[in-house]
């Protein structure tokens, strides 16, 4: 059995988390609370106290925030859609480590896909909606 199948408390707990145009790839183990971000401690990675406590929120939400050791890959986006989708990528890592999470992950919306994205350029426009000045002469 795999990692991701498997139920017994597996050694490596995988999720992946998205939002706007960042991707998360989480690893999770057994360890003392090491969150590490594309290799870099997540204090120095993220620059403001708003996206780092966004990292740890379903740790702190389920009591485990010195029980594991996360792993996180990210890229695309800017910093506060890769800060959201580690958060949503460790609440599904977490999930997948106990079912019984589900509740208080949920709760507090960790595992709900925020769904809003930049919204395209149309043609004939400057922007997604912003026109042309208009002259009436």
């Amino acid at each position: 059995m795999t990692a991701e199948t498997s139920t017994a408390s597996p050694d490596v707990i995988v999720g992946t988390g998205r939002r706007k145009k960042a991707i998360a790839r989480i690893r999770m183990k057994r360890g003392e609370g090491r969150i590490l971000v594309n290799q870099r401690e997540y204090t120095s990675f993220f620059s403001t106290e708003k996206d780092r406590q966004r990292v740890v929120a379903p740790l702190l939400a389920t009591g485990t925030a010195t029980q594991f050791d996360v792993h996180a890959r990210v890229d695309g986006g800017g910093t506060t859609g890769q800060s959201g989708a580690i958060m949503m990528g460790i609440a599904r890592a977490l999930k997948k480590f106990d079912p019984n999470f589900d509740d208080k992950l949920r709760a507090e919306g960790f595992l709900t896909r925020d769904a809003r994205m930049k919204e395209r350029k149309k043609y004939g426009r400057r922007g997604a909606r912003r026109s042309f000045q208009f002259s009436k002469r």
